[in-house]
This record gives structure tokens, sequence and C-alpha cells, in this order.
């Protein structure tokens, strides 16, 4: 059974609703779903799953959560290479640095050598139906990529 770790953080909620979409799923997708807020996340856990999925929001001046800075630093030391990973998050377009943390969560996946299993969703807000949709078109590329894989 395909392992999915997914970390979160979320000040307002909707990245943790973010979190419940796609666990909710890779469940119906028959996977072994393990979710977790961010500062309660140890990073190995990633090391222990076969898809790994950060779900964040954008902090200030878009900027990593300070929440999740720990766990960022501590990404950059995995060696990740064989996972599939997906990142997502929430922001308001009224900010310049739109959902700039889930670009940044992005650079530091490709450094640990993990395959990103599609390209990452942006949602403004809370998540709306077309939201969840493409949440869930994400979750099942992801899934696709993992199974090629052989994970």
């Amino acid at each position: 059974m395909t392992k999915v770790k997914i970390v979160f953080a979320s000040i307002t909620g909707n990245d943790e609703d973010i979190a419940y979409v796609l666990t909710e799923k890779f469940e119906d997708l028959g996977c072994d779903v393990d979710m977790s807020e961010v500062s309660q996340t140890d990073v190995a856990d990633f090391e222990d799953s076969d898809i790994c999925i950060i779900a964040s929001y954008t902090y200030d001046q878009g900027v990593v959560p300070d929440e999740a800075l720990d766990f960022y630093d501590d990404m950059q030391d995995l060696d990740l290479n064989g996972k599939v990973y997906g990142v997502c998050g929430s922001g308001d377009t009224f900010y310049e640095d739109f959902c700039r943390a889930v670009e940044e969560f992005d650079k530091v996946f490709q450094q640990t050598g993990a395959t990103r299993g599609a390209d990452a969703v942006k949602v403004e807000l809370g998540p709306e139906q077309e939201d969840i949709d493409n949440l869930d078109n994400f979750a099942e590329q992801i899934f696709k990529k993992a199974q090629e894989m052989d994970l």
C-alpha cells in the first residue's frame, strides 16, 4: 500500500482544509495516509513515506511561515530520491507574493532528489469546489507518478 505523508501549516484553517481534501482523495485511491501539522512533525516522516505533500500558507512578505521554518531548514538535509512529492497552499492575491511559500517548498523538495508528481496547486483563500477539483486532480497525478515508479 502506498504511504502518503501530508504536512500542513495553517493559521486560518484554509491549509488544514486543503490537507483534509487531499487526505480524503488519497484514501479513496487506496493509500495509507498520515496527516499532521508542521510544528508537530519531524522531517524524517517523509523518509518513511512514498508520497510527500506540503500544504502551506505564505506569511508576511512572501516567506515560509514561522512555525514551518525549522521543518523547511531540516528538509534541506533530506535525501528523498525515489519519493514523489507535491506542494500546494493557500494565499491571498491581494499580496504581491501570492503563495510564495509553495514555490519555496517546491525548490527545497527538488534539492532532496524527490520527483515532482504534479504541478503545484495555489488556492485563493479557502478551497472552493473548483479548488477541490484541482486538488483531487493533483492527488491523482501524484498517485499515478508513484505507481509508475512502483512505490
